[in-house]
């Protein structure tokens, strides 16, 4: 339990770097449980509306946020400024990983992080990473920093990596229940991180390296992905044949052994199933390795939103009509079920394409308050009338959320393209849905004649 105590013999402060996804909820867990926190984020805004209790993380959050801040035994203090790393016997690194324009991992977050934690870092501290990255990010930018700087690690400075695992929008989502895998650079490292971690989480998962752990996230997450692209292509092969993908899908669940149900739908969206696949991609490369089955499953994912705009054009094509000057109804623009994140999600994609071409777009999701196209530009957010369904050309289920009402949008809408089954059981000839047969418009009979 050594980490867990400093040298007056309390538990240490513990900086958290970067208070988004993963590192608030990280943060507050710390602190409901008798951790000093310092939260740090270079977004002045951000930090300012933590510190007057607002969050947009969901309910879950903002409760435990503002538990935090009323409490009296519990102390969190959020702040732009990294000088407060002094402060903290503890840092754990939660900023983002993102691509960039070239789709190349932009580790420029995790770099300056770096950076800053050198000018101000405490000896014998210990700092985790959790921003998935490469197999060896650890390695090269910390270890090879850091040592640079004098540190012997494993004696004077402790290192580990520890991805993050959450899933937004499930009842699952809980950091405390998720059991948590962890390396580090030297045996010694490891135990100061069990022992920090091991105060907040049921279930630890050490491993023997930092590359071991930055590579067991990239697989969970390439797993995810490459079987996401074959349910997406059998999709497509199964309307081709005449077949509905999602009664198969359902009918091969009943196997009660070798089978994992994954679903089609219109692309990959969030912080992780597009971008992870990358890192691996890309590394492999520096190693004279060539990923192709992780570069096929990457196009195809990132051509359902393409298909999904076909798919638009063609039913609208059977009711005389054209995607140019057509009103479209989006619904859903998240990249999952009842969340509040449309980071790389599809339905973003599938706006601007169907903007493009000159539609005329209106959305609905009931999430998110503000939403931003690629270029910054606010898209208009309007709420969902059942009654006004039959004034839109076409209604596009993107995003499944619970609050949709199948049978209302079946009883109002004229025109109807279901990218996510949500209309399961329903049968119209106004329903278009990804994976199944369109019998209203069969494109080999046109090509026949």
């Amino acid at each position: 339990m050594e980490v867990l105590k400093n040298a007056n013999n309390k538990a240490p402060t513990i900086g958290v770097i970067g208070l988004g996804y993963v590192g608030l909820p990280l943060a507050l867990e710390f602190s409901l449980n008798g951790f000093d926190v310092i939260g740090m984020d270079i977004n002045f805004d951000k930090v300012m509306k933590l510190k007057m209790g607002e969050s947009l993380l969901g309910n879950d959050i903002s409760t435990k946020l503002q538990l935090c801040l009323s409490s009296n035994s519990n102390t969190i203090f959020f702040t732009t400024e990294y000088s407060m790393i002094s402060k903290c016997e503890a840092i754990i690194i939660c900023v983002p990983t993102p691509l960039n324009e070239m789709r190349e991992p932009d580790l420029s977050y995790l770099e300056d992080a770096v950076s800053n934690i050198r000018k101000h870092v405490r000896k014998n501290s210990l700092i985790v990473l959790e921003s998935t990255s490469y197999p060896g990010t650890t390695e090269d930018l910390l270890l090879s920093k850091f040592s640079d700087d004098g540190y012997i690690i494993g004696k004077d400075l402790y290192l580990c990596y520890s991805p993050e695992r959450i899933d937004p929008g499930t009842l699952n989502n809980n950091i405390t229940h998720i059991p948590k895998v962890i390396g580090g650079v030297t045996p010694k490292c490891l135990e100061r991180g069990i022992n920090l971690y091991k105060a907040i989480v049921l279930k630890l998962i050490p491993v023997t390296s930092t590359k071991t752990a930055e590579m067991t996230k990239l697989l969970e997450n390439t797993f995810r992905s490459v079987n996401i692209a074959f349910i997406n292509e059998f999709a497509l092969l199964c309307e081709k044949i005449g077949v509905n993908i999602w009664e198969v899908i359902k009918a091969a669940s009943t196997k009660p052994y070798g089978f994992m149900s994954f679903y089609p739908g219109p692309g990959v969206g969030g912080h992780c199933i597009p971008v992870d696949p990358v890192f691996l991609s890309w590394r492999a490369k520096h190693h004279n390795f060539f990923s192709e089955f992780i570069e096929i499953s990457q196009e195809i994912n990132r051509a359902m939103p393409n298909y999904v705009v076909q798919k638009i054009t063609e039913a609208l094509n059977r009711n005389m009509k054209c995607i140019n000057g057509s009103k479209l109804l989006l619904l859903g623009m998240t990249y999952k079920p009842n969340i509040a994140d449309y980071r790389e999600s599809p339905s973003i994609e599938i706006y601007e394409m169907l903007n493009y071409l000159g539609a005329k777009i209106t959305v609905n999701e009931p999430n998110i308050d503000l939403i931003y196209d690629k270029k910054g530009n606010i898209i208009e957010n309007k709420e969902l009338s059942y009654h006004e369904l039959a004034n839109y050309d076409c209604i596009v289920i993107l995003t499944a959320h619970s609050v949709y009402q199948p049978e209302l949008i079946v009883k109002y809408a004229d025109l109807i393209v279901d990218t996510r089954n949500l209309l399961d059981g329903y049968i119209d000839d106004k329903i278009v849905l990804l994976g199944a047969p369109d019998k209203n418009f069969d494109l080999k009979k046109l090509v026949a004649i």
